[in-house]
């Protein structure tokens, strides 16, 4: 946490040398959404300053109305997708967009989106810190009809320094979330990426898994993994949930000492992020189990 403190203090510093009008609205876009950018960054290689910034000019700064009514930030129509949905005037009138019931899943596809598709393929060969190069190649793979839309991006960047962010993704979360490149958990022919989380062997959800789908991939009972990850029978994971592979841990590692709980969080969701059991989080700030997270909270997670 204190190397975010600091890299958001670098960040102002640059902004308020520039000596122009800055939005405060931007502003607080930045300031509440740039850890779930830089996470995006280290999960699948895209720039966390290409991420916030298509972030605010898609949403408005998340006051654009697919934003506020569907957690919708990246302006994602629906294609193939089979979750809700929101009808919205676009090139054309009464379009289908996806909605989300948190604007991190709204992250969490955007990434999956440009992963998982053909036309997107050659940005992933680019330097991770070319945000100029990034933006052209979205242009140019036809995310966006504004014939502007690549320059837009580059001075949203550069106006707001996003760019510092992708320097800052190794040291925000290298104790907490470590990618072991080749690595499988008894299946060497599975191509799905590990991951881990306080140091515990993690995989991200796509949007057809199932816990059982999971369990016979990686050859782990499905019992044991829906124990693992504390939830019921009945429950299945959505695009972008953190998988783990091993029982969580007591405490979050020592680079994570606290959290501030955001809109739209819970205690459960925390105790995934960070890879601690949810019952710790109850003991280790006296809570109830009554008792949910509210905006502002301030957990300790040691």
């Amino acid at each position: 946490m204190k190397h975010l403190f600091s890299v958001f203090f670098i960040l102002s510093v640059c902004i308020a040398s520039f000596g122009q009008s800055l939005d405060a609205n931007y502003l607080a876009y930045i300031e509440k959404y740039h850890t779930v950018a830089i996470r995006q960054q280290k999960l699948h290689g895209i720039p966390s300053s290409i991420i916030l910034a298509q972030g605010l000019l898609e949403s408005g700064a998340g006051r654009g109305r697919l934003a506020v009514e569907a957690n919708n930030h990246f302006g994602i129509k629906c294609h193939d997708w089979t979750g809700d949905r929101i009808y919205h005037d676009d090139d054309e009138r009464n379009e289908c967009f996806r909605k989300y019931r948190h604007a991190s899943e709204s992250y969490e596809d955007h990434s999956l989106f440009l992963v998982n598709r053909s036309r997107y393929r050659n940005l992933f060969q680019l330097n991770p810190t070319d945000y100029v190069a990034w933006a052209h190649g979205l242009k140019a793979a036809g995310y966006a009809t504004d014939p502007a839309y690549a320059q837009k991006l580059i001075s949203l960047i550069e106006r707001y320094n996003l760019h510092e962010y992708d320097k800052a993704h190794k040291g925000l979360f290298a104790s907490h979330e470590e990618q072991v490149k080749n690595e499988t958990v008894g299946v060497p022919q599975s191509e799905r990426t590990i991951y881990k989380s306080n140091y515990i062997r993690i995989v991200v959800a796509t949007a057809n898994d199932t816990y059982a789908s999971l369990a016979k991939e990686l050859k782990i009972s499905e019992r044991r993994l829906r124990k693992y990850n504390e939830v019921g029978t009945d429950a299945e994971p959505r695009a972008g949930s953190i998988i783990y592979l091993a029982k969580k841990k007591k405490r979050a590692a020592r680079s994570n000492q606290i959290h501030v709980v955001q809109p739209g969080e819970t205690l459960y969701g925390i105790s995934q992020q960070y890879g601690i059991q949810l019952i710790s989080i109850y003991k280790l700030n006296d809570l109830s189990f009554e008792q949910g997270a509210y905006i502002g909270q301030i957990l300790k997670l040691r």
